[in-house]
């Protein structure tokens, strides 16, 4: 089993989880965060939404799956992450689909991010594939 340390998790302790799981981060993504598993697809969609939300980029390139991983994450423009609904999720033996509603501001602007979300199991751990951009 690969034991993976992300650097630079911010130390949240008792503040609500940016997933909005209504859970504390410290319960929730940041075990994740620190390298356990994630025992479902839609664990790893909310600590993937949590790291965008914490810039950890490293976390992220880490649980994109090597097939369609790019080789680094850049912010064009600063983002604001302010919200997510995790509308569906289902999950077929090696394979699942998350569908979320994540918003967010980018130079004071609101947008929604609507996407299905693919994802596969590999050697213990989800990973995320691609996803389609559906209309909200």
């Amino acid at each position: 089993m690969r034991q993976v340390l992300y650097v630079g998790v911010v130390k949240l302790k008792e503040t609500n989880c940016p997933c909005e799981s209504g859970r504390i981060y410290a319960k929730c993504c940041a075990p994740f965060h620190q390298g356990a598993a994630a025992e479902t697809a839609e664990q790893l969609m909310r600590s993937r939404y949590s790291a965008f939300v914490l810039n950890l980029h490293a976390y992220l390139l880490a649980t994109w799956h090597s097939s369609t991983r790019p080789a680094t994450l850049g912010d064009e423009e600063p983002v604001r992450w302010i919200g997510l609904k995790i509308k569906d999720a289902q999950t077929q033996a090696l394979h699942a689909e998350v569908e979320f509603i994540a918003r967010y501001k980018v130079g004071g602007k609101a947008w929604k991010l609507h996407e299905r979300s693919r994802f596969v199991f590999e050697e213990g751990r989800w990973y995320y594939i691609d996803g389609d951009m559906l209309e909200s």
